[in-house]
């Protein structure tokens, strides 16, 4: 495992444990991230705790690192299995999903959610709900 692997596999388990600080002590400080759950993006880590601390009070998201590959651009690929519950543990959606990472000096400089034709900038339908 490289050293790019192990910060990612940390920065998902601390995701996944609602470890807010150490997930972002993995990242640089004008760390750019995608707003899955509502469409557009947030930079600095101040607004990724914000989007999160939100996005935890109105789903139960679980991401597990399936493949990490190094692309040609110097990005890294991660194929994530994707769980999203109610936060009464209904499943609203279990899919497999692309993120893509750029890295800097070995912390996360961004991440965004990947297609296979591309990069997606609005919100993912694994997080829609009905009332």
């Amino acid at each position: 495992m490289t050293e790019t692997d192990a910060v990612l596999r940390q920065a998902y388990a601390a995701f996944n444990r609602r470890d807010v600080d150490s997930a972002l002590d993995l990242m640089t400080e004008d760390v750019r991230w995608p707003k899955a759950s509502e469409g557009g993006s947030v930079v600095g880590k101040d607004e990724i705790r914000a989007y999160w601390t939100r996005q935890w009070q109105e789903f139960d998201p679980c991401v597990e690192p399936l493949a990490i590959t190094e692309q040609e651009d110097g990005s890294f690929r991660v194929c994530v299995h994707q769980v999203v519950k109610s936060l009464q543990g209904d499943l609203l959606s279990e899919s497999q999903v692309v993120h893509i990472f750029a890295m800097r000096d070995g912390q996360i400089a961004s991440m965004e959610l990947g297609e296979r034709d591309g990069v997606s900038s609005g919100p993912s339908t694994a997080f829609v709900h009905s009332s």
